[in-house]
């Protein structure tokens, strides 16, 4: 997986990056090389806004587009929740993507069987 990290209003050190690095190992293992992960930090300089650091992913498979976006007092806690949330959302997609083969070769097993006629089975 190609991973991709850009900052708004916010400098991604080499600290920024061996730690996005290390937290989406996890997502790497359950995904293609071929997958594209965009991350982008920014920081809102708004004293109002309670939590200006916010953290956005954009990971690209194949057929497939992830988005997880997230917000904190910290830059890496941030992170931190962008990271798991679109963990969740990669092993939910390989859950449909499982069973949508599994309910196609059902199907084709079905098909097979039927076709072979009911001489077979006797």
């Amino acid at each position: 997986m190609r991973i991709e990290v850009k900052g708004r209003n916010y400098p991604v050190t080499e600290e920024v990056r061996e730690c996005i690095e290390r937290r989406f190992r996890k997502v790497d293992a359950q995904v293609s090389e071929l997958a594209e992960l965009e991350i982008e930090l920014s920081e809102a300089r708004n004293p109002a806004i309670a939590e200006p650091f916010r953290a956005t992913a954009t990971l690209r498979l194949k057929g497939v587009t992830l988005r997880s976006d997230d917000a904190s007092r910290d830059m890496m806690h941030a992170i931190h929740l962008m990271e798991q949330e679109l963990s969740r959302q990669v092993k939910r997609h390989r859950v449909q993507r499982r069973h949508r083969r599994d309910a196609r070769h059902t199907v084709q097993a079905q098909r097979m069987r039927a076709a072979e006629g009911p001489s077979a089975s006797a």
